[in-house]
């Protein structure tokens, strides 16, 4: 099933963002004053951007990181306007000032870039300290938009959202790759673009230079668990290297870097296209990340011993009316197994409520249908 993250512009000038399963249906309704609420109140409105999702969570997430965004950036997104997305995803101490003048947007638009640009907080500690244990993904040269798409949502898959692309062969942005990506725009959106591997990795602490082949360099070869080891206790930002596709990194591209990273793969086909690398050593990283899945729900109360005796009371009288303890020499050894399987199995109280239901309507005499 397909789900879309949307944003209506209001008769106002506002934006309103939501998400659907059906995006015509729910435009149109938005469209007619259908649906009660803001929208109703500010007719007409236009549809200005929709973006697809695999899933409803994924679509509410874009809902609400689309939101908080500033009435500049939306608009920047409504232009496919990546470079100045990317600006915006800087620090607001490596931003430049915008160059509106060749837009196509209104003046109000141009105020909202220049004011957003200027006044936006930067981040507090925590933050930081966050975004410094996560490893910068950074593409060299790479020559397909739809890797660098594919390579996106590998990163997002384990928590990794920023991107950085050296000299990358068709430009940047790249049209193919947001169909690629998959619903991870966020990373696309935020890629940082630079002309050499020295000026993408001029922040970093650590570096690891990812291929599979060994090159004539005396410098350290580490598998995919040290490294992740490695960004965990670094102190300052630590950066993955991934060559282009065909070639791989170059030597001298290697030489930068702190350690050569590796994994363990068949010697006779050590063929790995772009995402693939990427999703291993995101994965590894991800392993000693919070990243765990929650519960479909919150666990049960788990049942009292009372709860379990007075299930196991309830089937016993059941049993002994029936005559099931037989012979008479038998049965404290037959209640003993019977004990043991209602007290190792970790029953909720809700599932021995449900269990006494039973038994008492097949002891009850049956009832008409």
């Amino acid at each position: 099933m397909t789900f879309w993250a949307y944003v209506l512009r209001c008769s106002d000038g506002s934006y309103y963002t939501g998400h659907t399963d059906e995006l015509e249906r729910r435009v149109a309704e938005h469209q007619s004053g259908e649906i009660p609420g803001y929208t109703q109140k500010q007719l007409p409105v236009t549809l200005m951007w929709s973006q697809e999702f695999p899933s409803r969570e994924e679509a509410l997430a874009a809902e609400l990181q689309i939101k908080d965004w500033s009435r500049a950036k939306k608009e920047a997104l409504f232009r496919s306007d990546w470079a100045t997305l990317s600006n915006f995803a800087k620090p607001p101490d490596r931003r430049s000032r915008l160059d509106v003048s060749t837009s196509s947007t209104s003046a109000r638009t141009e105020r909202s870039v220049t004011a957003t640009v200027r006044v936006e907080p930067a981040s507090s500690e925590a933050e930081t300290r966050r975004r410094d244990s996560k490893p910068i993904i950074i593409l060299v040269r790479p020559q397909l938009g739809q890797n660098i798409g594919k390579a996106a949502r590998a990163m997002l898959n384990f928590g990794l959202t920023e991107m950085r692309l050296v000299n990358p062969r068709d430009g940047w942005p790249n049209p193919d790759a947001g169909p690629a990506a998959s619903g991870a725009h966020v990373v696309l959106e935020q890629a940082g673009l630079f002309a050499t591997v020295e000026e993408a990795i001029a922040d970093c602490a650590q570096v690891f230079a990812s291929t599979v082949r060994r090159r004539d360099l005396a410098m350290p070869v580490v598998g995919p668990e040290e490294m992740a080891r490695s960004i965990g206790e670094a102190k300052g930002r630590s950066a993955i290297l991934f060559g282009p596709e065909r070639s791989g990194l170059e030597t001298e591209e290697v030489a930068l870097a702190n350690a050569i990273v590796t994994v363990p793969i068949n010697p006779e086909f050590g063929s790995l296209n772009l995402a693939q690398a990427v999703i291993l050593l995101a994965y590894e990283w991800s392993r000693g990340a919070d990243l765990a899945q929650p519960p479909a729900k919150d666990a049960e109360d788990a049942a009292t011993h009372g709860e379990i005796e007075g299930l196991i009371g309830q089937l016993d009288e059941a049993l002994v009316e029936k005559g099931y303890f037989h012979p008479p020499s038998r049965t404290q050894a037959t209640r003993n197994t019977i004990r043991t399987i209602f007290t190792k199995t970790g029953w909720s109280s809700r599932e021995v409520k449900a269990v006494r239901g039973i038994f008492r309507s097949l002891a009850s005499p049956g009832r008409r249908r």
